[in-house]
């Protein structure tokens, strides 16, 4: 187990390392100048806007300005903001909150809505039926998440009233963003674990158990779970570590300050360090939530323990 635990965490540095290195090369070669977007529009004379160059440390090789950020991540230093000088960590760690308020709540009603889905869908019999279902997730994932928001605002909030379309005032502001971002991973899931329980329930283990006179809703919830639950794990740890970008898109369209804004406020003015900050923070979190479940696998599935020690 020991081994195990030091595998994937060998395995989650350089995913972080990675991340982070993609950002850095990608940001720093787009277009755009970061000097000029910190002071904006003031006619500065050439002399002027190197100068503010040098101060941001600009001036340096790109190799050189990769070797101490990255100095400096190991220390913790994630750099201050080119557009007010605020620590990157403050920034991003003052709007997280924020996106956790409907990232969280997120994962969780889709996981519930995708199980359901996924039971509801190989517990009935008519296979007219079962086709429908199974067909609902593709729908949900290819509707875009931007669309499904403009669409809840002008049905609950402006036409019926239910919610607040917009802002982050109260608890309710937060039902539509939450139910408009569990949609995709919802689908995923389902589509995934109804998958996984047809395969199951194909089985001889199952059709041996409905023999015995269990029924089919028993069958599924006793039988099939257990057996069809990792593969349904893996893929709501990646959608959960994915899913900040997801509330970015929501945020926006809600008008949610949260990561959302700060990437949308930081690309726009040329704010490279909050963006890699962004990357970053996101970065972690999507490695300790895989982190988390890959080190659950050995307990649910006590295979993984053998094989470790025959490893």
């Amino acid at each position: 187990m020991k081994a195990y635990v030091l595998k994937r965490a060998a395995q989650a540095f350089v995913v972080l390392w990675l991340a982070y290195t993609l950002a850095f090369f990608l940001l720093n070669i787009l277009p755009g100048d970061a000097a000029l977007a910190r002071m904006g529009d003031t006619g500065l004379a050439p002399e002027q806007i190197e100068q503010i160059r040098i101060s941001l440390g600009l001036d340096k090789p790109l190799a050189v300005r990769y070797g101490e950020q990255i100095v400096s991540l190991l220390q913790g230093d994630f750099g201050s903001s080119y557009r007010d000088r605020q620590p990157v960590l403050k920034v991003v760690m003052a709007a997280l909150p924020k996106t956790f308020a409907i990232a969280v709540p997120a994962i969780l009603l889709g996981l519930i809505g995708g199980v359901a889905l996924a039971i509801v869908a190989n517990w009935v019999k008519k296979p007219w039926l079962r086709n429908f279902f199974n067909a609902l997730p593709s729908v949900g994932v290819s509707i875009p998440t931007f669309w499904i928001g403009i669409l809840f605002i002008m049905l609950f909030a402006f036409k019926l009233g239910w919610s607040p379309a917009f802002g982050s005032s109260d608890w309710r502001t937060l039902i539509l963003p939450v139910i408009v971002l569990a949609i995709e991973p919802a689908a995923v899931i389902g589509q995934v674990l109804s998958a996984s329980l047809g395969q199951v329930m194909r089985g001889p283990y199952a059709f041996a158990a409905l023999c015995r006179g269990n029924s089919r809703l028993r069958v599924v919830l006793v039988h099939g779970l257990k057996n069809a639950f990792i593969p349904t794990l893996t893929i709501t740890g990646v959608l959960a570590g994915g899913l900040l970008t997801g509330a970015v898109v929501t945020e926006t369209v809600f008008n949610r300050a949260g990561l959302g804004r700060v990437i949308l406020e930081s690309v726009k003015n040329a704010d490279l360090p909050v963006v890699q900050g962004v990357v970053v923070v996101a970065a972690v979190i999507f490695v300790i939530v895989n982190l988390l479940i890959d080190l659950s696998y050995p307990l649910l599935d006590p295979r993984i323990r053998q094989e470790g020690r025959r490893g």
